[in-house]
């Protein structure tokens, strides 16, 4: 089936720099990858690929992940400054710019260390018109587009795992708007990952965590 876009789509957001893809898009990556993190970062080191790493500095794309690392929107005029705003404000940045391939031209692979010492290792392309798609947490590939709510769940691939998560979503009237299950193999480690019209709250992230053994980690974004 053909895939639909929005004129908005191919336009581009509104954003600070020339590029959508490498700049718009690269300051969501680094605002996403800050979320799933859980904020307050000591250090982060980003690493290129693609056309992200041969004309990213020139687009500022390095500047645009520093800058959603720091929280920014795409569009906040202190992008430019991002580096010295992340010195000012005591945050490690590093940069690589790699000559190897990957599955998508504009990929990136955020580092972060938090204040309390938790290492979060993101990957995720910049997919055009400042639309992104997270492809691995942590070692574990998944998909996630950043245009909804989400909820991203832990657990082992057993069976009543979904059953639970998606019941007591219910039962707190959370509605789904999309969901998918990433696997490495049968009855091994999983993801979930859930879309929803709403965000979803700590007390229920933690009532989810709390209600079956075979849940490893919930993390609302």
């Amino acid at each position: 089936m053909m895939q639909t876009y929005d004129l908005f789509d191919i336009i581009g957001p509104r954003m600070v720099g020339p590029s959508s893809s490498h700049t718009a898009g690269a300051a969501r990556l680094g605002r996403m990858a800050n979320k799933i993190a859980g904020g307050h970062v000591k250090r982060a080191h980003i690493t290129l690929f693609g056309s992200f790493a041969t004309t990213g500095r020139g687009h500022g794309t390095d500047k645009a992940i520093v800058a959603g690392i720091l929280g920014m929107e795409p569009d906040d005029e202190r992008l430019r400054y991002s580096m010295l705003l992340a010195k000012e404000a005591d945050v490690e940045i590093s940069v690589d710019f790699s000559e190897e391939t990957r599955d998508h031209p504009n990929t990136a692979e955020i580092e972060i260390e938090t204040r309390s010492g938790k290492k979060t290792r993101v990957c995720g392309a910049s997919i055009g018109g400042g639309s992104i798609l997270i492809t691995e947490i942590n070692g574990l590939e998944m998909e996630l587009s950043g245009e909804y709510p989400a909820l991203i769940v832990r657990h082992r691939d057993v069976p009543g795992v979904i059953n639970t998560v998606t019941n007591i979503l219910a039962n707190e009237h959370v509605n789904v708007a999309f969901m998918r299950v990433f696997r490495h193999a049968r009855r091994q480690d999983a993801c979930m990952v859930i879309e929803t019209d709403s965000p979803v709250s700590e007390r229920v992230c933690r009532l989810i965590l709390d209600w079956n053994e075979n849940i490893s980690g919930v993390l609302a974004v």
